[in-house]
Formats: C-alpha cells, sequence, structure tokens
C-alpha cells in the first residue's frame, strides 16, 4: 500500500480512535530464557537471552554493550560476559537499539557496574531519562517504567561511535519509538568484508495507535521513513534488537554444528523488513476501516431529502 493510500483515507476517518489488538506478539518467557554467550563473528559476541538480543563488541580500548535487556537480566548478561572472558568493568560505551524497559531497563546497574558512559539517539532520550514515562505508548502503564539515567552524548541520525578501532554508525529508524535505533558497523573475516546491521525494531507495540495519534501525530510517516532506511542499508549479517528477527535458535544450531558463515543471510534480512512492513500496512487499513466503521453516520440538512433507498 502506498503512503499517500494510507494518509488519504486517514484523513476520511473521525478524529477518535478506540485501541486495537495488536500487531505485535506479546512477551514471553523467551525474553528470560538463558541462551547460550558465543561469538557471532569478529569481535561481536552474543550475550543477550533467547529473544531479547544484547551484544558485546570487543575493541582494543575496551567494551561496547548494545542494549541491557530488563533489569533482572543483569546478572545473567555478567555470567555471560564472563563466561567468554570479558567483565563487566571494562564496558565503556553502553548503546540500545530503543527507550523500552526490555532493552535499557538494566542501564543504571550496568553504569553502576561498569562507568560506562551512555549514549542514546536524540528522540528517545527524554523517555531514557524519564525512566520510561514519557514513552508514546507506554507512558500511562508503570509495568514500563524503569530506574532513569542521565544520558552522557546524544546521538543523531548518522552519528559515528568509535571506541579501540571500532566504528558504529547510528541510523534512525522511528516509529516503533520515535529514536529508534538501527545500528551498523563492518567486520573482516578471512578478508571478506561483512556488513553487520543490528535492527532497532520496525514492528509495533500491542494496541498501539498508528491513526490521530495525538502523542506522535506523524507515527505512519515515520515508521515509512524507518522501513526505507533500513532497505538503504547493505546487509551481509543481518542481527536485530530480538531473537526473532533474524532466527537467532536456528542460526546458533548450525553455527555450533561448524558453519561459521550461518548468520550471513542478506536474503534473511530483505525477507524480514518485507514482511515486517506487510504487517504494519495491513494493521493501517485495519485501523482506517475500523474508524470508518465507527464514525457516526453525516448529520441530516434541515429541509433536505435523504438519500433515495438502492
Amino acid at each position: 500500500m502506498k503512503s499517500s493510500k494510507i494518509l488519504v483515507a486517514a484523513a476520511l476517518a473521525v478524529a477518535f480512535f478506540v485501541s486495537l489488538p495488536a500487531f505485535s506478539a506479546p512477551p514471553s518467557e523467551k525474553t528470560r530464557a538463558p541462551f547460550p554467550a558465543f561469538n557471532i563473528v569478529g569481535n561481536i559476541y552474543y550475550v543477550g537471552t533467547q529473544e531479547l538480543a544484547c551484544y558485546i563488541i570487543k575493541t582494543n580500548d575496551g567494551l561496547i554493550l548494545l542494549n541491557t535487556g530488563f533489569q533482572e537480566n543483569t546478572p545473567q548478561i555478567e555470567k555471560s560476559m564472563e563466561s567468554l572472558g570479558f567483565h563487566m568493568k571494562d564496558v565503556k560505551i553502553l548503546l540500545i537499539n530503543h527507550a523500552h524497559i526490555d532493552h535499557d531497563g538494566g542501564a543504571q546497574d550496568v553504569i553502576k557496574m561498569s562507568g560506562a558512559k551512555y549514549f542514546v539517539m536524540d528522540k528517545d532520550v527524554e523517555v531514557v531519562e524519564s525512566g520510561g514515562k514519557l514513552d508514546y505508548h507506554y507512558w500511562n502503564n508503570p509495568e514500563e517504567y524503569y530506574p532513569a539515567v542521565k544520558v552522557d552524548r546524544v546521538l543523531h541520525d548518522g552519528d559515528k561511535v568509535e571506541l579501540g578501532g571500532t566504528v558504529m554508525t547510528a541510523h534512525w529508524t522511528p516509529g516503533h519509538t520515535k529514536g529508534n535505533t538501527t545500528w551498523t558497523m563492518e567486520v573482516t573475516v578471512g578478508g571478506k568484508l561483512q556488513h553487520i546491521v543490528f535492527i532497532g525494531s520496525p514492528n509495533g507495540n500491542r494496541n498501539m495507535i498508528l491513526l490521530h495519534n495525538t502523542r506522535y501525530l506523524n507515527i505512519v510517516s515515520d515508521f515509512e521513513k524507518g522501513f526505507a532506511a533500513l532497505r538503504a542499508l547493505p546487509c551481509d549479517i543481518p542481527l536485530g534488537s530480538h531473537g526473532n528477527y533474524f532466527d537467532l535458535p536456528a542460526k546458533y544450531a548450525k553455527w555450533k554444528a561448524g558453519d561459521k558463515n550461518a548468520f550471513v543471510d542478506p536474503e534473511g534480512y530483505t525477507a524480514f523488513i518485507d514482511k515486517t512492513q506487510h504487517i504494519f500496512e495491513a494493521e493501517v487499513t485495519k485501523q482506517v476501516v475500523k474508524i470508518q466503521d465507527d464514525a457516526p453516520p453525516s448529520p441530516q440538512i434541515p429541509g433536505s431529502m435523504p438519500p433515495a433507498a438502492k
């Protein structure tokens, strides 16, 4: 569906909306289930759970940690790091894919343990520093709040984060949160350059309002910008903020069996974007139809005749 069609349909709708069922799955036990820590490729290591993806990027000057999971996941992440020979005290920079409790809830603990500097995309900063209270979707749900943390560096689209010879680039892919961030970096393995993409989150949240959302008026166009940005990125190895974005268990099984190229999957990256965008567009259509169906009939102009029955 084209953006113009979405916007035209939305313009015909009334300015009120009752939230609809989700087009993203609710959290499951997989978000807390342990997963083996391992070296994905180059200097990139997995230290997350089965579903909440957290990464260590090893550099010559210390470690970068991407995502923290829930606050309760901190001991689990620390244990995973230590199994690989890393230590929390050596984390110099903390990054996130986006400002939700399942990706930044443990930030306060990580920073206290390591002294790491916290870098966050500009449009997610106020959410992080409010502990989730200013999130456009979860603002009225205390279960989604987490310890507020001061951001050390405000990032913008295209900014680079450098440490010990490693460079990571922040790409603004908004919608899921206003500052949703997809990270990219390059590694050379066996003389071959590999483009790595850590997908932020291009999917919706449960009961997300996409039309006439007074807390995020441009949410539809921002989602579309996010999809366009993802499609523009070269990708050999797709990773992401959730394991199901890149089929973690299946690829890990192949990796463990000796296939060191198990995570190379450019076609899977494109297929994931295609599928997610299709789900998003279908949800927009459903919400447009819902608003139109719920709209009251047009008032009759006094003295006029009702339309003839067909």
